[in-house]
């Protein structure tokens, strides 16, 4: 058992474990780039970055400039921007609050022809009450003037 577990870890290795084949490589690589070139490659780069380093340098101071002069227009517009669409939403607020106070009166005006009609149907309604009434107190009244006059001496 032991030796098939000796075995199986030795397979695992070889099979998985690439540690070994990744420094060669990278030895290979390290020896090929520093001793056979000699530096060339990393004294290039270091010029690079040297023109790359005075390049931003000099357009940093220029394009700070530009940079800020298009951020003030840029401001500029929006303010402007801002205050247009401000006013649009201040007309459009205004026609809304007088469509909308004109269907307010529109229907206070419904309103108030209903309230007028009930009220006159309710005066309508009295009247025929008091003239019914005032009908019954006189014929009452004259019944009694009729009793009246019956026991009078006259």
């Amino acid at each position: 058992m032991d030796k098939i577990i000796k075995d199986v870890g030795d397979i695992q290795s070889r099979l998985l474990d690439h540690r070994p084949v990744v420094s060669a490589e990278t030895r290979y690589f390290v020896r090929e780039f520093e001793e056979k070139r000699g530096h060339r490659e990393s004294r290039l780069l270091e010029n690079l970055n040297k023109i790359v380093l005075e390049t931003n340098e000099q357009m940093l101071q220029t394009n700070s400039e530009d940079i800020g002069q298009q951020l003030a227009d840029v401001i500029a517009r929006l303010g402007a921007a801002n205050h247009m669409a401000q006013r649009v939403q201040q007309r459009e607020l205004e026609a809304q609050q007088s469509t909308q106070l004109q269907a307010n009166m529109e229907r206070l005006k419904d309103e108030w022809a209903e309230f007028l009609k009930e009220q006159q149907r309710l005066k309508e309604e009295v009247d025929e009450e008091h003239a019914k009434a005032v009908g019954q107190l006189s014929t009452h009244y004259s019944e009694k003037k009729k009793d009246l006059e019956k026991f009078s001496p006259l």
